[in-house]
């Protein structure tokens, strides 16, 4: 029975250890955090950072596509789309590209879920990647979508500084 009850008294003792160290990793993240913020510089009161620009434009070229696509007669899988699948992708994305150009934030974390889904679904992609064109085409949209993922998170912390004026 004294080896149980040491046992756990020692697994306390490493709790407890372990509770601190959290707390000082936490004060540390947070120092961190606190100097970024610091860095940042609100947007001015109709600037446009440029990732976002390039974002509502590729939104609304995305929107345009889809819909001239349609109207051409394009086909997927042998199937011509159902008027509702080009609808609902199509007003989706041109409702954040005007987001975007507006500068809204649920604009740009929309379109940074977009970003997100695209490069799950090409990491997928390349798992069964049946040649060399897909291999490349997969790799190339992880870059693309990554590279604006990860610049749109500084042009985000921007948007949602508190002294930023709205329109």
């Amino acid at each position: 029975m004294a080896s149980r009850e040491r046992k756990r008294a020692e697994r306390r003792k490493r709790k407890a250890r372990a509770t601190g160290r959290r707390a000082e990793v936490a004060a540390r993240y947070e120092e961190r955090n606190r100097a970024a913020r610091e860095t940042l510089e609100p947007l001015a009161p109709q600037e446009r950072p440029g990732v976002v620009t390039a974002g509502a434009v590729i939104s609304g070229l995305v929107a345009i596509s889809v819909v001239v696509a349609y109207a051409l007669g394009a086909t997927v899988n042998g199937d011509r789309p159902h008027l509702l699948q080009v609808i609902i992708p199509a007003l989706l994305m041109g409702v954040m590209a005007v987001g975007m150009w507006r500068v809204r934030y649920w604009a740009v974390l929309g379109f940074q879920a977009i970003l997100a889904l695209l490069i799950l679904g090409a990491t997928l992609g390349l798992v069964s990647a049946g040649g060399l064109a897909p291999l490349i085409g997969n790799v190339a949209l992880i870059g693309i979508a990554g590279t604006l993922f990860y610049l749109m998170i500084r042009a985000m912390a921007r948007i949602q500084m508190p002294s930023r004026e709205r329109e």
